[in-house]
């Protein structure tokens, strides 16, 4: 059992309230740990403590800022094996994949550690004889609020670029999976100077409400849903002007022209869906759409991969699907289910919980294909966010831009053709921020990650997150 706290002005802390969350293993539904459940008075002692830290901090040189940001990337690895097995248990996600998340974690941090130097301002020859220039500086106090399929590493992603722009951060970990983020208080603590960094545990209301309401904070980083993205901004308007930027949701489309291979496609479309995740994780291709010719052989291949997919243990590496993360999110995802069934869409494999005593307790559900999907179904409009591929077919290029865009979202999209001059006309004209071609799932450190529509604001892995965290500053020099 974890007895997590919290990092309070280098502080390992209980709430002030005494209030605990409990996290179980969703395998299992067995509780394995619990952490403070922070209210208004932790926040405001969090923001506290970042405001006394945050000049020394941007004074130092981006070179200094950078060696300690090395320190602590290279201090979450001295821990991978402890990160890697508290992740497991505690998010349901498969053990293979979550030791690349625990390694992108100290990759984020060097990454970000080696642009330090590119906060750059700029001189604009703007008259004759004065000097005309920008200066980049930090905001003083970030609020960073992450979501649950990939704690540590999206823990990681939110503090690297605030702190290498000069900022102090008050971080709100997952309350669903929240028992890494104390691990990395641990490390945090040892590596950082007093309240650069503060990680403050608890539910959205009221500890995620009070970051987004908080004055003395100007800037905001959420990654999670719609609903919660509009709530924090709501929030965040009601107290001062704040620069928010969201990486939200995505119904993301896999469309696949007739000049394809079907198994090439069967193949990338049940990785698209990113099952050892079970399919939580925003940049799934969870709407695969088809041409009329590969309608038949490429459904018949996806639901023979997906039948054959292990679930099992998610700390056995020969698992490939685990348990859904939480018991509130695992009933929202059958509810899905039930309403692709009732209206109309036909069920092809999976739907209900997998048969056998490894899975009478835990959040359990199939891996599930839904075909003979239309655009005016719930399940093809709505996220999901659980292991629920839908099976569209299209006629014509119009017709299949039309089923891309015609959700709220706009994440991410993967187009399949060998066709150079289809490729690009395909990614002009789906309305997604982020897009493969011959390709899926993947990210690239250093090429902007953000989302169209109501999947987002602002970018994220690249220089552009990097800049996003300070503010520019005009100076105008003039001539004697």
């Amino acid at each position: 059992m974890i007895h997590g706290r919290m990092l309070i002005g280098g502080e390992l802390v209980e709430a002030m309230n005494g209030e605990r969350l409990q996290s179980v293993n969703p395998a299992t539904e067995e509780p394995i740990g619990s952490v403070p459940a922070a209210g208004a008075a932790d926040i405001e002692a969090a923001v506290s403590a970042a405001r006394q830290a945050a000049p020394g901090w941007a004074a130092a040189s981006p070179k200094e800022r950078a060696a300690v940001v090395r320190k602590l990337a290279a201090a979450l690895r001295d821990r991978a094996e402890a990160l890697l097995e508290v992740e497991v248990k505690d998010t349901g996600n498969t053990i293979s994949k979550m030791r690349g998340d625990v390694a992108s974690a100290g990759d984020a941090l060097e990454y970000y550690a080696g642009l330090g130097l590119e906060i750059k301002g700029q001189t604009i020859p703007a008259s004759a004889r004065n000097l005309h220039l920008t200066l980049r500086e930090p905001y003083g106090v970030v609020g960073r609020i992450i979501p649950f399929n990939h704690p540590i590493k999206f823990a990681a992603n939110a503090l690297a670029a605030p702190l290498i722009a000069g900022n102090a951060v008050v971080l709100k970990p997952p309350e669903q999976s929240p028992l890494s983020a104390s691990i990395l208080a641990e490390i945090c603590r040892d590596i950082l100077p007093p309240g650069v960094a503060n990680i403050v545990t608890g539910l959205g209301m009221p500890a995620g409400d009070a970051i987004a309401r908080h004055p003395a904070i100007k800037r905001i980083g959420f990654t999670g849903s719609v609903q919660t993205g509009l709530a924090i901004q709501r929030a965040a308007a009601e107290s001062t002007v704040k620069h928010v930027s969201l990486e939200l949701g995505g119904k993301n489309p896999l469309i696949a022209f007739p000049d394809m291979d079907p198994e090439r496609i069967a193949e990338v479309a049940v990785a698209g869906m990113n099952f050892a995740w079970q399919g939580q994780s925003c940049g799934s291709t969870s709407r695969l759409l088809l041409h009329e010719s590969l309608y038949q052989p490429v459904l018949k291949r996806v639901v023979e991969r997906v039948e054959a997919l292990r679930l099992g243990d998610p700390l056995d590496p020969q698992s490939q699907m685990g348990p859904i993360n939480s018991k509130a999110h695992y009933q929202r995802v059958l509810a899905m289910i039930e309403a692709g069934k009732a209206g109309g869409a036909r069920l092809m494999t999976g739907g209900k919980r997998p048969a056998g005593k490894a899975f009478e307790r835990g959040y359990w559900v199939e891996p599930t294909v839904f075909a003979e999907v239309d655009g005016g179904m719930r399940i093809a409009r709505e996220e999901i966010f659980g292991p629920v591929l839908s099976v569209f077919q299209w006629k014509d290029e119009a017709e299949a831009f039309a089923l891309a865009n015609a959700t709220e979202y706009g994440l991410t999209a993967s187009i399949w053709t060998h066709d150079i001059d289809t490729a690009f006309r395909a990614a002009r004209a789906v309305r997604s921020g982020y897009v493969w071609i011959n390709g899926a799932s993947g990210h690239f450190y250093g090429t902007p990650f953000g989302g169209m529509k109501n999947s987002g604001l602002g970018n994220e892995e690249g220089l552009d997150e990097l800049l996003s965290y300070t503010e520019n500053k005009t100076i105008h020099l003039m001539a004697g």
